[in-house]
């Protein structure tokens, strides 16, 4: 590449990521602003920079409740998922059984499927099993569709992996859980994180089960 093509590629880097940034600059600005200044006219730099906004916030005395809540349940969900998904993930990829290629498309089903059609049913299980308001009850529906998910991502990675180092290490007399473990697993240490991000990202936007089955701030 000549040094006027390598000049031009930076740029256009440097322009994409400024613009990336840019979102979470301003979003930065606008919280160190005093609220009257957000009402006199856009500014890249701030004219004044105060904490107000972030003294009000902690005032309220919810705030780090609510978020060690989501906290919790965001990543007891996330570590549930991805120890259930990567046995299923696993067994799905490698294993010869019937009715996988349906199981497998069922699961990818379930992810599409509407999260407003079943927030009723879920409503009456919890409610007759006492988990209004608790994080096992936020938990369980978030397993619902972060689970398959995690399936689906997961099953894809596993079958990128090389079968022939399973392979060799059963021949070599590991158990097909040792070469999941010792081989498997540390090879697809990258995917498991994406996974993990992901899950928890979705777990941390929801709001329309948070909604519905949380009915007092500190839920």
């Amino acid at each position: 590449m000549s040094r006027t093509g390598a000049s031009l590629a930076s740029a256009g880097v440097a322009l994409l990521v400024t613009a990336l940034l840019f979102p979470f600059y301003w979003t930065l600005v606008s919280s160190l602003a005093p609220e009257a200044s957000l009402f006199a006219g856009p500014s890249v730099l701030p004219r004044e920079i105060g904490l107000e906004h972030y003294r009000a916030l902690l005032a309220e005395g919810t705030f780090l409740e609510a978020l060690g809540n989501s906290l919790i349940v965001a990543g007891a969900t996330t570590l549930l998922c991805l120890t259930v998904g990567t046995l299923c993930a696993y067994a799905l990829a490698r294993l010869q059984f019937r009715g996988k290629s349906p199981l497998l498309a069922t699961v990818l089903a379930v992810s599409m499927f509407p999260q407003i059609s079943i927030v009723s049913p879920l409503y009456l299980v919890l409610r007759e099993l006492g988990q209004i308001d608790t994080r096992p009850g936020l938990v369980l529906p978030y397993l619902t569709f972060a689970m398959p998910l995690t399936i689906w991502l997961l099953v894809g990675f596993f079958r990128q992996l090389p079968r022939e180092l399973e392979e060799a290490a059963m021949v070599d007399g590991a158990s097909r859980l040792q070469a999941l473990r010792y081989v498997v697993l540390p090879l697809a240490l990258p995917g498991l994180a994406t996974t993990a991000i992901l899950t928890f990202i979705y777990c941390w936007n929801e709001f329309l089960f948070a909604l519905s089955f949380t009915t007092r701030p500190q839920s």
